[in-house]
């Protein structure tokens, strides 16, 4: 038995089964092959959003294998439509694509008559004598695994090295109560170009931390909105699932940048009062306890951070880990970020992603983590 996909959502299944035909002078089994619609998927769900192209950079990595794609070689993901409406692209190798999804026929690739000549030929083989029943186990899991085990070995390495090569000074002593001409809540102090709010009643310091990005993540928020008020949940499971999180022993911890405090000179306290209105309004509409870090710079004209503590910049995570954790040592295999720039097609940019790379942590799409 066998199956494979046929196109407009269908999928056929092909048994090999003996068959007792009749005839006028004896009967004789016979094998035969019996083809059979197994499921029909609607068309708008099934090959229609496959897609095939060259990578047009070397920074995308294959969501089976999780080894980079390089560019200028074939890649093949599907599409889908995130919370906001946006198209989210899943990238894959060829191989591992073809392993793991239905091809359908070659004409429903979007992509597939811009290919060279010869790729072409290779996909329509694909397709031809599909690969699909090859399962992920034996030697295929054991190279998946490992393969993640290196990436998580990267990353740890490369937190540590940046923690090594970034050097911030902090003291109490540069601790002030606003932020440059903007007056700041009670509650909150202001670091070089960072704001951060004081411990609250029930915020523990331990090894376990589940950090957040907050605009687009926790918050669906505006760039032309401004106000306290000018936000609304990401999702409806937010709350329960970060009450989860603290009642599990985690401390949770918001990592956001916000350049129009420093940009907005001639309107920064409304633009002070604005983020810090949300973030209070946030914590106190989840019912836990929160450590939050504002990023105020800016950065230059190349996208790249400036400013040592805006992300995907280190600093922020350092002051955090050295100074608002009592010194306790993270454990590294449980902690985890979670955000929405992932470098994806649509997203704003890929800030978070390189942010958790960089100081070690898993990372998360919230998407996934908030509605898996």
């Amino acid at each position: 038995m066998h199956s494979r996909f046929i196109g407009n959502g269908e999928f056929l299944l092909r048994l090999d089964i003996p068959l007792v035909l009749s005839s006028s002078s004896s009967h004789s089994s016979k094998s035969q092959h019996l083809e059979l619609v197994l499921l029909h998927i609607p068309a708008s769900m099934a090959a229609s959003k496959v897609l095939v192209e060259y990578a047009k950079s070397s920074r995308s990595s294959c969501k089976i294998c999780s080894k980079n794609i390089t560019a200028g070689s074939l890649r093949m993901g599907f599409s889908t439509k995130d919370p906001r409406g946006f198209d989210s692209v899943r990238w894959h190798h060829l191989n591992c694509y073809a392993n793991s999804h239905p091809l359908g026929t070659v004409e429903e690739i979007k992509g597939f008559f811009s290919l060279k000549g010869s790729d072409q030929e290779s996909l329509r083989k694909l397709v031809a004598e599909p690969t699909s029943s090859q399962s992920l186990d034996g030697d295929n899991m054991k190279e998946i695994e490992e393969s993640h085990e290196m990436e998580v070995k990267k990353r740890k390495l490369l937190g540590a090295e940046n923690k090594k090569n970034l050097e911030v000074k902090f003291s109490l002593s540069d601790v002030k109560n606003k932020y440059k001409d903007a007056n700041l809540p009670p509650n909150w102090k202001a670091f070089n170009t960072i704001i951060f709010n004081e411990r609250e009643e029930g915020l523990h310091d331990t090894e376990k931390i589940a950090a957040f990005d907050f605009d687009g993540c926790l918050a669906n928020t505006s760039v032309k909105r401004i106000g306290a008020d000018a936000w609304s949940l990401m999702y409806a499971s937010i709350p329960e699932k970060l009450q989860e999180l603290y009642n599990g022993g985690y401390k949770l911890v918001i990592f956001t940048n916000e350049s129009n405090i420093e940009r907005w000179k001639n309107k920064r306290q409304q633009a002070v009062d604005s983020k810090i209105g949300r973030l209070d309004s946030f914590i106190k509409l989840v019912k836990v306890p929160i450590q939050v870090f504002i990023a105020c710079g800016l950065r230059n004209g190349k996208m790249e951070s400036d400013d040592p503590f805006r992300k995907p910049m280190t600093g922020m995570w350092k002051i955090f880990t050295e100074h608002f954790n009592s010194g306790i040592a993270l454990d590294m295999d449980q902690s985890f970020y979670v955000g929405d720039a992932a470098g994806r097609t649509n997203d704003h940019s890929d800030a978070d992603i390189k942010f958790a790379q960089a100081v070690g942590l898993k990372f998360y799409v919230p998407e996934k983590f908030f509605l898996a």
